[in-house]
């Protein structure tokens, strides 16, 4: 460029403008550069600060950007159409032919193989030579990074302005792709951006001692990267802030080195001055002080060039509309805070830090917290940061929750430094944001707040002076546990604690100590105890994380499976001897022994034959869990001896023969007691004591019959036989009805298993099938009585019974074809009345208590989600036909959040059995609604209720639309045939013609072939009389307006169901009330509702609604062009509270079918985002972006998880995603 030697001028003048400001107002005199004659090379000389602040009296010359011609302004302004200049060549240059060019130093940076010393050293060496022709070198190695085509020639350096060189630029830029270098996915972004980053922080070290102070390179350099930080092209705001950033980084670490050398030179000075005259060295003294002046001057050009930098880059891109951009800031701006905190760490630097955790962009916040980590992590910076912190940290405690994980992570430990760097600490109230968040799902979270808990617990610890340190954190961590609330999570409380207190929950002996010793501890405490002991037991031996906090499958290395053993042996050692003591102490307590009855599941049990004294431990274990199946009635404890007696009889070990005698002595005894007291039952003479008896007896036999083989009793003509008697004299008594059909249904599931691990004879065959047919005969009976236990236990035992004996069953075992059980048709429609009597329903308020009211819903919920899983199970192994969905699919809306996942699987799964039928299944369910809102005279609001449930069943047909086009030809083609079917007997004519409405909502997947047949087809089946109807008119146009692409909302994961034949008819007719209308628009409508240093919306999981405050001071003349936020006037406003600006939100991506029509002429006139609008001047602008700043959306409130190609036609679409 010419006359770079006023550079310096134009970047000193940067320090009068105001921080309000945005998109670099420089306003500076435009003048034609002149021609610089090529001078030979020479040695750089030393800066002169005098003679630079001289220069700064002519600007005309600068390379910083200029306003520009205003005829070309005007030129531009009628909305022409983008042209390519075809004056600039398009090549690589060498503007010398001599030394490294552009393209060697890319392609230097790209491949991240090449030193980038060497690359640095050989183009000094050029520049060195000839500095004019050097910088142009580094010019289009910026161009060229952009990913521009275009080049800067020597012609154009020495005539154009700066903002004539960027518009043409900017006119070279690609428009067949929106990517450029920075924005290349995977690897090779990662490798130029850091070869990028590497190269400008090498170019700064290299020149720190001589050309940094030159007036020419990095004035001339930094005024270009400003002026391009201020384009609305992305790629060059995008590369050129980057690099800015960078170099602004080796300019604090060059400032740091020179404000050192001038410390220790002026101790040296005032040393020797301090001297007596008659000692003192007075040349030492001149040469000491002719260096501090050079110094100073060096520490005043460094100052200007950082100032200029951070005024007329950093204080408008950090609120850029691009996430990217802002991240590149906040993170440069973290290490200059820390490598410069005389200069930087200050109130007017940090405010940039708080205002950003407002971000809606999760990369942002996460770059924000890990920049003030490192300020934190310095106890002599805790001081300056004293301010902020009170300003800030309810912000920071609110982030614990932020929506992105990793976010909150950074958070917690951001949080920890600050309770252990700052005095005042947080309060017990604001540690109470992050406690809870051990029990979070998310593992890395829970750790966080683990460690954060951890160093809690310690501290008070210490502060009272607990000499056991040990018992003591058990105690206080006990106290948490019980505190908390969370009483059935302790294994996540464990799971969080694991990684740093993993010494202290492997303290057995401990644990065991404070149990069996009068230790002080509460019955509630104790019970906490074993809790906590159990959980530590298990993570030691099995290191499997809680339910939900699994992150895909880990497999353990060497080292972790060689601890895992260690500390398998450890707890077996340990705990064979002391187990037998603590299920003596806590018999009576069922809640601590079913918990301490888990225990040897995690033992290696081959440890008890290892000795002679192990075996009397195995002998008292299995005497002591005969004598508790005895003495316990509790399900609970019973299922734990039952899992218990099903691991110590595993033919594995060699002990099992002795602990299949046990267990069979105990079986012997029961089967007695039951035997003694059936006669009396069944004949109806039996009293209160013996019922309960017997019932007893039979709990304890069907709970041990779930986990051992009890066929060789021969329980289940007894089990019938009390069930028929039950039913016969309407005496429902569920405490032996409820036993009893578990009992006869292990017996035929344990028959079948022995059956298909042998051969059986003929007769065994016949008995077996006789006795499916009679059990399942005696549920089905039950499904209709009014004893909830019964009916329950009733349906999910069917549902099970025949999934075991169904065809798919015994597929591979065709001796065993004769014991397949199909249900009947009654029974089907037993079973699909039981989901809409009892699943698909609301509980009613008199059925819960007030005081466990929230744990009985979970309760119900629970258990209707089993049993809606085994009835969609039956579905989907060919039990019923896949027509019996349509009573699943027709409360998808409604009941989306109890069982929406359960839906969708039965949906992936029934269209990989026949993705037509599933189709047709889809399309009988709504017409099964349709016919239900016509019979019971419903309003048109159900009928837009049925249309919300078609789009979302819509949307389960996934994005493939070759692979969906027979399904939805079929289910358009049924759904036609049943709009306009014959009237049946007292049904008026074409009654189901609305139901075209809800058809349309299939049509925007189908291709345009298959719409033009269904055309045909319904103008074929259509009356004339009624082609006039709304109804026809809606489902016509949504056929003749389909698009090959078009936007989507966001869609259930999963896929669609078939049908077989029309499903029979149920008890009772439902209407599905749906839930809220997911509106395909709502994600559209949303704009910010301020231009805010410290905005209303978090992007944290509680969201609170937006405030309209208005502001103190209007905002500066030229709004941010790609910004969110506004600066405030001065410092003192970092405390003030925040100021607020509406925007006007336009939406460009986003157009309403009318102006998706328009022509292409019409849209050349109407867009923002043609090449002529960049070069207006500043007030055209202002407007322009008062109308066009866009909210960033948070990452996942509204977005899909896919997205469909653009619906944009012209190439203007591009440039739409091409400028920011």
């Amino acid at each position: 460029m010419a006359a770079i030697d006023s550079a310096l001028e134009s970047l000193e003048e940067l320090d009068g403008f105001t921080d309000s400001g945005s998109d670099y107002e420089a306003t500076l005199k435009t003048s034609k550069r002149k021609k610089l004659a090529v001078p030979g090379p020479k040695p750089p000389k030393r800066p002169r600060r005098k003679a630079a602040l001289r220069a700064t009296s002519s600007p005309s010359s600068s390379p910083i950007p200029s306003p520009p011609d205003p005829s070309l302004k005007e030129q531009h302004s009628r909305g022409t159409s983008r042209q390519v200049s075809a004056a600039v060549p398009v090549r690589r240059v060498n503007e010398t032919n001599q030394g490294i060019s552009s393209e060697d130093i890319y392609d230097a940076v790209c491949s991240g193989k090449s030193a980038m010393v060497a690359v640095v050293d050989e183009w000094l060496d050029s520049y060195k030579r000839n500095r004019e022709v050097g910088l142009l070198v580094l010019i289009n190695f910026i161009v060229r990074s952009c990913g521009c085509k275009g080049v800067v020639s020597r012609e154009m350096f020495e005539s154009m302005q700066s903002a004539e060189i960027i518009s043409k630029l900017t006119k070279e830029f690609s428009e067949d792709s929106v990517n450029y270098p920075l924005s290349t996915p995977s690897r090779q972004l990662k490798r130029f951006k850091a070869g990028l980053s590497e190269f400008a922080q090498v170019l700064v070290r290299s020149c720190r001692n001589s050309l940094i102070y030159d007036e020419y390179l990095f004035p001339s350099l930094l005024a270009l990267l400003t002026g391009l930080s201020d384009s609305q092209v992305r790629a060059f705001r995008h590369t050129s802030t980057l690099l800015a950033m960078k170099l602004m980084t080796g300019l604090v670490e060059v400032a740091v080195l020179v404000s050192v050398q001038l410390q220790t030179t002026q101790r040296q000075y005032d040393m020797e001055k301090s001297k007596r005259a008659h000692d003192r060295a007075f040349d030492r003294l001149e040469e000491l002080q002719a260096t501090i002046s050079e110094l100073q001057e060096k520490k005043e050009e460094l100052s200007s060039m950082m100032n200029a930098t951070l005024r007329g880059v950093f204080v408008h891109r950090y609120r850029d509309q691009l996430s990217d951009i802002r991240v590149a800031c906040i993170e440069e701006l973290g290490i200059w805070l820390k490598t410069n905190p005389e200069d930087f760490l200050n109130d007017g630097c940090l405010k940039y830090l708080g205002w950003t955790l407002h971000d809606k962009q999760s990369p942002v916040r996460l770059q924000c917290v890990r920049a003030l980590q490192g300020l934190y992590q310095e106890k002599e910076f805790i001081g300056r940061l004293e301010l902020f912190t009170s300003r800030f940290k309810e912000r920071m405690l609110s982030m614990v929750l932020d929506k992105d994980p990793n976010v909150a992570v950074e958070v917690v430990n951001l949080l920890l430094l600050i309770q252990q760097k700052t005095e005042e600490c947080l309060s017990e109230e604001e540690c109470g944001h992050i406690y809870p968040l051990v029990y979070a799902s998310h593992r890395g979270l829970a750790s966080a707040a683990g460690v954060f808990l951890y160093n809690k617990l310690k501290n008070v610890i210490s502060s009272v002076n607990q000499e056991n340190g040990n018992a003591a954190f058990f105690q206080i961590l006990i106290s948490f546990h019980i505190q908390s609330e969370f009483h059935e999570h302790g294994a996540y409380l464990v799971d969080s604690l694991w990684g740093v207190a993993g010494s202290e929950l492997r303290d057995w002996e401990t644990m065991t100590a404070l149990l069996l010793t009068e230790s002080g501890l509460l019955y509630e405490e104790e019970g906490a105890l074993i809790e906590l002991m159990m959980c530590a037991i298990r993570q030691a031996t099995q290191a499997i994380p809680p339910v939900g906090r699994t992150q895909g499958k880990k497999l353990l290395s060497v080292k972790d499976r060689k601890i895992q053993e260690q500390d398998k042996r450890r707890v077996t050692t340990h705990f064979i001897p002391l187990l037998p003591q603590l299920l003596t102490k806590y018999s009576a307590d069922a809640g601590k022994m079913s918990l301490l009855l888990k225990a040897p599941l995690y033992f290696n049990l081959d440890m008890y034959n290892s000795a002679q004294w192990l075996e009397k431990h195995l002998d008292l274990l299995l005497a002591q869990v005969c004598g508790i199946v005895e003495k316990h009635t509790e399900v609970t404890v019973l299922e734990a001896c039952a899992h218990l007696a099903s691991a110590l009889c595993s033919d594995c070990y060699t002990f099992s023969s002795r602990a299949h005698l046990v267990f069979s002595q105990l079986l012997d005894g029961l089967t007695d007691c039951f035997s003694t007291y059936l006669g009396d039952l069944l004949q109806g003479v039996a009293d209160e004591n013996d019922t309960y008896c017997a019932a007893t007896a039979l709990k304890r036999i069907a709970t041990l019959s779930s986990a051992k083989d009890l066929t060789g009793w021969k329980l289940f003509d007894s089990c019938l036989d009390l069930l028929k008697n039950g039913m016969e004299s309407r005496d429902f008594n569920k405490e032996l009805m409820v036993p009893a059909m578990r009992c006869a249904a292990f017996h035929l599931m344990w028959a079948k298993v022995n059956m298909m691990n042998s051969k059986p004879a003929e007769a065994e065959l016949k008995r077996l099938r006789k006795e499916v047919r009679s059990f399942c005969r005696v549920c089905q009976t039950c499904l209709s009585l009014n004893e909830t236990e019964i009916r329950d236990q009733a349906f999910e035992l069917l549902c099970d019974l025949l999934l075991l004996y169904s065809a798919s069953s015994v597929h591979s075992e065709p001796a065993l074809q004769s014991l397949v059980h199909l249900p009947s048709d009654s029974l089907r429609s037993e079973l699909a009345a039981f989901l809409l009597d009892y699943i698909f329903t609301e509980p009613a308020d008199d059925e819960l208590d007030a005081e466990v009211e929230e744990e009985m819903k979970l309760a119900l919920l629970q258990r209707k989600r089993n049993q809606l899983a085994g009835y969609c199970k039956l579905v989907i192994y060919g039990v019923l036909d896949l027509s019996a969905a349509t009573d699943v699919y027709k409360h998808y809306s409604k009941y989306f959040k109890d069982f929406g996942d359960i839906i969708k699987e039965t949906m992936s799964k029934s269209k990989l059995i026949s993705p037509v039928q599933s189709a047709k299944t889809v399309c009988l369910s709504l017409q099964q609604l349709f016919s239900e809102m016509l019979t019971e005279d419903h309003s048109r609001r159900d009928l837009n209720e049925i249309r919300d449930l078609a789009k979302r069943l819509a949307m389960s047909f996934g994005t493939d639309l070759q692979c969906i086009r027979k399904p939805l030809v079929a289910l358009h083609t049924d759904g036609i045939h049943f709009a306009f079917r014959e009237p049946r007997d007292g049904e008026e004519q074409l009654a189901n013609v609305a139901f075209l409405e809800i058809l349309s909502e299939f049509s925007f997947k189908l291709l345009q072939q298959d719409s033009d047949q269904l055309a045909a087809l319904l103008k074929s089946e259509c009356p004339s009389a009624a082609l006039s109807r709304s109804s026809v008119r809606i489902y016509q146009q949504s056929l003749e307006a389909r698009r090959p692409h078009r936007p989507r909302e966001p869609e259930p994961r999963g896929d669609t169901v078939g049908s077989h034949d029309v499903p029979l008819t149920k008890r009772r007719r439902t209407t599905a009330q749906g839930e809220a209308d997911l509106s395909r628009e709502s994600w559209l409508d949303s704009s910010i509702q301020s231009n805010l240093h410290t905005p209303v919306f978090t992007s944290t999981v509680q969201r609170q609604p937006a405030k309209q405050i208005a502001s103190r001071k209007p905002l500066a003349k030229d709004s941010d062009n790609d910004s969110n936020l506004t600066e405030p006037e001065s410092e003192e406003e970092f405390s003030s509270r925040p100021q607020f600006r509406k925007v006007k939100p336009v939406k460009r991506r986003h157009l309403s079918s009318s102006q998706r029509g328009r022509s292409l002429d019409q849209q050349h006139l109407s867009s923002h985002l043609t090449l002529l609008s960049l070069i207006e001047d500043d007030n055209a602008e202002e407007q322009r972006e008062e109308a066009e700043i866009e909210d960033y959306e948070s990452d996942s409130d509204h977005e899909s998880a896919y997205k469909l190609p653009s619906t944009r036609h012209t190439s203007f679409s591009i440039l739409d995603e091409l400028f920011g």
